[in-house]
C-alpha cells in the first residue's frame, strides 16, 4: 500500500513538474505573452519571497484564522444535526426539502447578504464558509448513520442501553469515517469561500485582500504566487486529513478492501 501511494505521489509530482516546464518554455519562446502570464520561474521566485514576507504572512494568518474557526463551527453544527437527522428518520424526511432547496444555492451569491448582516470582517468570511462547508459534513453524517449495522444497535438495546448510549457507543463510532470524509471535503470548500469572500468583499487583511492589492498594482506575478500558496495550503490540509483518516480508521479501510 505504501509503495502504491509513493508511486502515485511520484507520478503526480512528475506530471506537475512537466506542466511547469512546458509553461516556462512557452513563455521564453514567446508562445505566451509574459505580460499576462509571467514565467513560471518568476512566479516561483515571488512565491519564495512571500514565504518570508511579513506583510503577506499577516494576510495569510488572517485567512487561516477565518478558515479554522469556520471549519470548527461547521463541525460543531453539522455533525450533531446530521446525527439527529440520521437517527430520527421523520425529522430527516421533514428537513430534506429545505436541505435540497438550500444546498444548490451558490455560496458566492450570499456574500453581499453576508456583508450586510455582519459588520465584522471575520464573521462575514466565516458565515459564507460555514454555509458552504456545512453540506458535505451534514450529508456524509446522515449517510454514515444510515450505514450503521442495525444488528449492532439492536444488540446494545437488548442489553438495556438507551437511545443516547446507542448513538454514542455504536452510531457515532460507525459513522465516524463518513464524518471524517465530510470534514475533509468541507476543509477545502472553506478555504475557497474564505478567500473568495475576501476578494469580493474587500477589507483590511487576508490573502484575498493581498491578491486584490497586487491586481491593482498590475502585479500578476504576485497574484499567481499568492494563489499558489492558497493551493499549497489546501493540498497540505487535505494530505494531513487523509493521513489521519487512514491512521485512525484503519479498520474501516481494511473492511472496504475486503469488500472490494
Amino acid at each position: 500500500m505504501s509503495r502504491l501511494i509513493g508511486s502515485t505521489v511520484l507520478r503526480g509530482a512528475v506530471g506537475a513538474t512537466g506542466l511547469l516546464v512546458v509553461l516556462e518554455a512557452a513563455g521564453r519562446t514567446g508562445l505566451i505573452d509574459t505580460t499576462f502570464l509571467p514565467l513560471v520561474s518568476t512566479v516561483l521566485a515571488r512565491a519564495a519571497e512571500l514565504a518570508v514576507d511579513g506583510e503577506f504572512l499577516a494576510h495569510a494568518f488572517a485567512s487561516a484564522e477565518a478558515w479554522f474557526w469556520a471549519l470548527a463551527l461547521t463541525i460543531a453544527v453539522a455533525v450533531p444535526a446530521g446525527l439527529l437527522l440520521g437517527v430520527a428518520r421523520p425529522a430527516e424526511v421533514a428537513a430534506r426539502p429545505l436541505i435540497e432547496f438550500l444546498r444548490p444555492i451558490p455560496s458566492v451569491a450570499l456574500i453581499p447578504l453576508a456583508i450586510m448582516l455582519f459588520q465584522n470582517q471575520l464573521h462575514m468570511r466565516m458565515s459564507v464558509a460555514v454555509y458552504a462547508a456545512t453540506w458535505p459534513v451534514l450529508i456524509n453524517t446522515i449517510y454514515g448513520v444510515r450505514d450503521v449495522d442495525p444488528l449492532a444497535k439492536e444488540t446494545l438495546r437488548s442489553f438495556g442501553f438507551g437511545p443516547g448510549s446507542v448513538v454514542l457507543r455504536v452510531v457515532l463510532p460507525s459513522a465516524a469515517p463518513f464524518i471524517a470524509t465530510g470534514v475533509r471535503l468541507a476543509a477545502s470548500v472553506a478555504i475557497i469561500l474564505v478567500v473568495t469572500a475576501e476578494v469580493v468583499a474587500g477589507g483590511i487583511n487576508g490573502i484575498g485582500i493581498f491578491i486584490n492589492q497586487a491586481g491593482s498594482g498590475n502585479r500578476v506575478d504576485l497574484m499567481i504566487a499568492a494563489t499558489a500558496w492558497v493551493g499549497l495550503f489546501g493540498i497540505a490540509v487535505n494530505a494531513l486529513l487523509v493521513a489521519a483518516e487512514k491512521r485512525v480508521f484503519r479498520w474501516h479501510h481494511k473492511r472496504l478492501a475486503g469488500v472490494s
